[in-house]
């Protein structure tokens, strides 16, 4: 009884250790000034949570295969607090090639709310991403 006991505990620890967090997948952003948009993978990257540019798109939706971001980190050092809400990140923002403080929140599973603010965060923009995968 005791093994069995032991191996259910083992068992439980493994797989909350390997579960996937719920923010997990691909998400294309809002479109820009420009109308393009990006899909942006985001996943976990040790104990944080990190997004990677996936692919570009221009206004009428065509893939930009030469887009020169490709790959680049645009999240990262996210921290999950729970509840669907991530704190003490950071966020580049490509079109203005600017690094913001920043935070997310899960509204729903395919929507996330990514804002960002400068130092001292008087001035804060953000966007709903939807959920591609």
């Amino acid at each position: 009884m005791k093994k069995l006991l032991l191996a259910a505990g083992i068992a439980g620890i493994a797989t909350t250790a390997f579960a996937a967090d719920p923010v997990d997948g691909l998400w294309k952003t809002e479109p820009g000034d420009t109308g393009g948009y990006l899909h942006v993978t985001i996943s976990e990257c040790g104990s944080a949570i990190c997004g990677i540019i996936d692919s570009a798109f221009d206004g009428d939706g065509n893939q930009q295969l030469e887009y020169e971001n490709l790959g680049k980190q645009i999240i990262w050092d996210m921290v999950p607090e729970g509840d669907g809400q991530y704190d003490s990140g950071q966020i580049w923002a490509p079109d203005r090639d600017k690094t913001y403080k920043s935070k997310m929140t899960l509204d729903s599973q395919n929507q996330l709310t990514v804002k960002g603010c400068a130092v001292g965060g008087l001035v804060c923009r953000g966007q709903t991403w939807t959920r591609v995968q």
